[in-house]
């Protein structure tokens, strides 16, 4: 009996630790390197990224990341997470294309831009599509850092 219920609690941790998310931080981002890209669609260039190992290997997986709530788009549809508040964001010149990712939440978050919130969701990783950040979290929620 005794060994039943011990290999009834092995199952259910390794369960849970193999689905359980796992915080990412803004360094964990930077395994990373960018090269200049010309784009005919656009007719300009572009940086283009290699993912290193290290960061590839948590592409499809549950994480979450803390960060600066921004909302970039004049319609209320088009979120991300920054390392840096926006004033000093990668759109603003002051930072690199790694330290922002494309947030896709599940419902529109209540967030206002440069709250700090933690946001967990699937981590997916885009090296073609330019209409969209190298850095993608699907099927996300969000909690404001009070």
């Amino acid at each position: 009996m005794l060994k039943t219920i011990f290999t009834f609690l092995l199952i259910i941790f390794i369960d849970f630790h193999a689905t359980a998310q796992v915080q990412l931080t803004w360094k964990d981002l930077t395994d990373v390197t960018f090269k200049s890209e010309y784009n005919e669609k656009y007719d300009t260039n572009f940086l283009v990224p290699t993912f290193g190992n290290y960061i590839k290997s948590y592409k499809g997986k549950p994480i979450k990341i803390k960060g600066y709530f921004l909302d970039i788009s004049s319609g209320g549809d088009v979120f991300l997470v920054s390392q840096k508040p926006m004033a000093s964001c990668f759109f603003c010149g002051a930072a690199g294309p790694e330290t922002i990712i494309e947030v896709q939440f599940k419902e529109k978050p209540p967030f206002k831009t440069d709250q700090i919130v933690i946001v967990t969701g699937i981590f997916d990783l885009n090296a073609d599509d330019v209409d969209h950040c190298n850095y993608i979290l699907k099927n996300a929620d969000g909690e404001l850092v009070k």
